[in-house]
């Protein structure tokens, strides 16, 4: 045999014996597909885009970084299951129980989880970007914040709005909620609304007696004012140039008139 031929072998070899035998992986996964039934499976990295499994019994699964993007999972039963790093985007998880189940880097963007049992699930990191659905006790007002700043330094308003008043739901006197919603509406260029939040959360800081909070939504309000008279002034200095461009236009007319 060629050495060349024989090294080609050997190398073939060598990563067949290095690769991780995915046998019992895959008859986990064809467990899952054929009966719905896999409790405490090894599916790990598994390609589920899209598949049916609604009801389907995956309590204690190991899933972290597989895919199930668009799945139906109407009703599964996810119970203390590891979706570390899995992607969800899309999926439908109405009136599925993730009670205790691992989220860490999860992505439930456009998700639904309309009626899901979210007890004991830390979301923090979890990207719920569009998630739908999602009920006000599957975090704190504090949770929802964060998410809120999260999704506003992105750049996705709608998201940022969408989290600040589900804190604010939960509770009315959240204060920095408020000051979310004012900083996100006046980046919005939303002045009123900017305004009207701001103010309120200066309201709430100062009856809770939160100094720090007080004098920083002072400090934007006066800020938001101030710009917005600029913006004014600006416009009416605008306005003021083009009534002189159109008398000087004007007067040209004129001057051309008479001189005929």
């Amino acid at each position: 045999m060629k050495p060349t031929i024989v090294g080609i072998f050997t190398l073939i070899s060598a990563i067949a014996i290095s690769l991780p035998l995915q046998a019992e992986n895959l008859s986990h996964l064809n467990k899952l597909l054929l009966s719905k039934q896999c409790n405490k499976c090894d599916l790990r990295g598994s390609g589920l885009v899209m598949a049916d499994l609604v009801g389907a019994n995956l309590t204690g699964a190991n899933l972290v970084n597989a895919n199930l993007s668009q799945a139906n999972l109407t009703g599964a039963n996810l119970t203390g299951a590891n979706l570390t790093g899995a992607s969800l985007y899309g999926a439908n998880l109405s009136g599925a129980i993730l009670t205790d189940a691992i989220l860490t880097g999860t992505d439930l963007r456009n998700a639904y989880l309309l009626n899901t049992q979210l007890d004991g699930v830390d979301l923090d990191t979890a990207l719920l970007d569009g998630v739908k659905g999602i009920s006000q006790q599957a975090a704190t007002p504090a949770q929802f914040h964060r998410w809120g700043v999260r999704e506003g330094n992105r750049g996705n308003y709608p998201a940022a709005i969408a989290h600040y008043y589900r804190a604010i739901n939960i509770d009315p006197e959240f204060a920095p909620a408020y000051l979310g919603l004012g900083v996100v509406y006046y980046k919005n260029d939303d002045h009123t609304k900017a305004v009207k939040n701001t103010e309120i959360a200066v309201k709430l800081f100062e009856e809770q007696e939160n100094e720090l909070g007080q004098e920083s939504s002072q400090k934007f309000l006066d800020n938001i004012q101030l710009a917005h008279q600029l913006e004014i002034d600006i416009r009416e200095r605008e306005r003021g140039a083009a009534n002189v461009g159109k008398f000087l236009g004007g007067v040209g007319s004129l001057l051309l008139q008479l001189m005929l």
